[in-house]
């Protein structure tokens, strides 16, 4: 059953649910909001990994959970998890194509984006370039682009997302919501292994969900990956972005029609296409090193079930202080995204220690480096401090937009775990209905906290305050996320604003809430949907729970 009609059935006449004041009671609006305030400003220079402002935000997290009652939950005792990264930082970009003669000048940060992971030069020259469609492998759907296509040497030139995106109809990949198999890193690993030398994404704002202007402008920034203890010989590269436009004019030259193309990938019988003397130049130097950050995990111990868990996780890292953005504001202060995930977060873990002990115990973990590709969270799931198998449900707070008080919830993936019936039940008992997300090519579900621990067969829901407004509507709602897209999404206007209602946040942490107590004293074991990808991940591990 899809949650709208689950929706419908539980919720009744939306129309009376909307009449309803919000309520968030146990938690404050105004607490959160100072919160944000605080953690937004200039002091924490934007909490980038590794960077003095981070260092600022852990000791604040840690004081906060303290003082709300949490004990420490992580390594040796302490309150932090320790998350080793390598930092490849990039130098000065010499770039360009070649089509029947003519070379194509392409400046990092303007046309182009470019990063590599082999350590030292990076020099490619006149490395022809095949155009590979969507990229989508998939042995199960019967769709292989490169079958009989030899890469090796090669660049290969993308879109954005799978093939079912803007193909109005269903391929095999589900409609319009972007499957795992159509993210960047995947397409871009199905890519290495068939001996492709880099690869080029066609950056279009619709299906990668964000404008241009936001890749173009951290383009510099250093390139983080977990330290593993992997060698550091044999990286890829150059590999990035290319902008829509120039990417349908260097296609032109090659005597190909962009949109002709686009319709040709979108079929299985598509197979990537040598784009006959047009080739592509790099040379630029890359350095490598290493750093760590921490997780910041606090505990409030469970009672007859303690050693069960439920865990609530917002990653509060945002983009930090920058050399590369303009003298005038060079902090990302990552005011929404996601000072406002972590204050709910704190204000989460409040209520439940000011209240009745739960029979559960509650962990509730401030994650570092999500925006460098959700490493806290993946190291924590592949080094957990509590048994995942006993982990009985994550609950992930990362909003997208700041808005008042609401009259709706927004899910993010739909149909996967029947928390979502919970979902929808709880968020009706405080006067709200539960909508699917409805920007599903954006891919968020692959894109935070929760995909780990659902990798691992964790339960995970992943929802955020949603955009019908009770002062304003619909239109409204939509109106302010469009507007923090494009402009201020993983931008330096992500900034606090002393006039935000937090209402929304904390209508969202309330049912957030609701729900962790309900499974934290029920005892009940949430699952995943039968044909879920995670189902035979959580019934492995069956044995271990009672």
């Amino acid at each position: 059953m899809r949650l709208s009609r689950l929706a419908t059935a539980v919720l009744g006449a939306p129309a009376l649910l909307a009449a309803a004041p919000p309520d968030t009671a146990p938690l404050s609006a105004e607490r959160i909001k100072e919160h944000v305030r605080i953690l937004a400003s200039d002091e924490f220079e934007g909490r980038g990994p590794a960077q003095e402002g981070e260092a600022k935000a852990v000791r604040y997290l840690i004081r906060q959970m303290a003082e709300a009652g949490l004990q420490p939950g992580g390594e040796r005792g302490g309150w932090v998890q320790a998350v080793p990264m390598i930092l490849y930082s990039r130098g000065a970009v010499t770039m360009s194509a070649r089509v029947g003669g003519t070379t194509i000048p392409l400046r990092a940060g303007r046309e182009v984006t470019v990063s590599s992971s082999i350590v030292g030069r990076t020099r490619v020259e006149n490395a022809p370039i095949v155009f590979g469609g969507y990229g989508v492998s998939s042995e199960a759907l019967g769709w292989d682009p490169y079958q009989g296509i030899d890469l090796k040497g090669k660049v290969v030139m993308l879109l954005w997302g799978d093939p079912d995106v803007e193909a109005d109809r269903d391929l095999g990949f589900g409609g319009r919501a972007t499957v795992l198999a159509g993210r960047l890193g995947v397409k871009i690993a199905a890519a290495r292994e068939r001996g492709a030398l880099g690869v080029i994404v066609i950056h279009e704002d619709f299906p990668a969900s964000y404008p241009w202007s936001q890749v173009s402008s951290a383009e510099a920034a250093p390139r983080f990956v977990l330290d593993q203890g992997q060698s550091l010989d044999g990286g890829f590269g150059p590999s990035g972005s290319m902008r829509r436009d120039v990417a349908v004019d260097l296609l032109r030259r090659a005597g190909h029609d962009f949109n002709a193309l686009k319709k040709r990938a979108q079929t299985r019988e598509f197979r990537a296409l040598p784009l006959r003397g047009t080739t592509l130049s790099a040379d630029f130097e890359t350095t490598v090193s290493r750093a760590v950050t921490r997780n910041v995990i606090g505990l409030l111990p469970g009672g007859a079930r303690a050693g069960e868990t439920i865990l609530y996780g917002a990653h509060y890292d945002a983009y930090g202080r920058n050399d590369f953005d303009p003298p005038s504001d060079r902090i990302r202060n990552g005011a929404v995204d996601n000072a406002v995930g972590t204050a709910t977060l704190l204000e989460v873990a409040r209520a439940f220690a000011r209240g009745p002990r739960p029979q559960r115990s509650m962990l509730f973990a401030a994650w570092a480096a999500e925006e460098k590709g959700l490493l806290g969270a993946t190291w924590y799931a592949a080094h957990p401090l509590r048994p995942l198998e006993t982990t009985a449900a994550v609950f992930n707070l990362d909003p997208h937009v700041v808005l008042g008080p609401t009259r709706n919830l927004d899910l993010v993936g739909v149909d996967r775990t029947p928390l979502e019936f919970d979902l929808a039940r709880t968020a009706a008992q405080r006067g709200l209905r539960v909508d699917p997300e409805v920007n599903t090519e954006a891919g968020w579900y692959y894109r935070s906290d929760h995909l780990p621990f659902a990798q691992k067969g964790v339960p995970s829901v992943y929802f955020r305050a949603g955009k019908d407004l009770v002062r304003g509507g619909l239109r409204a709602g939509e109106r302010e996320a469009e507007r923090y897209n494009r402009s201020c999404y993983h931008q330096p206007c992500d900034e606090f604003d002393p006039r935000w209602d937090m209402t929304g946040a904390a209508q969202e942490g309330s049912v957030a809430y609701d729900m962790g107590l309900e499974l934290a004293n029920g005892g009940r074991w949430p699952g995943w949907n039968p044909g879920s990808e995670y189902a035979p991940l959580r019934e492995a591990t069956a044995a271990t729970r009672k």
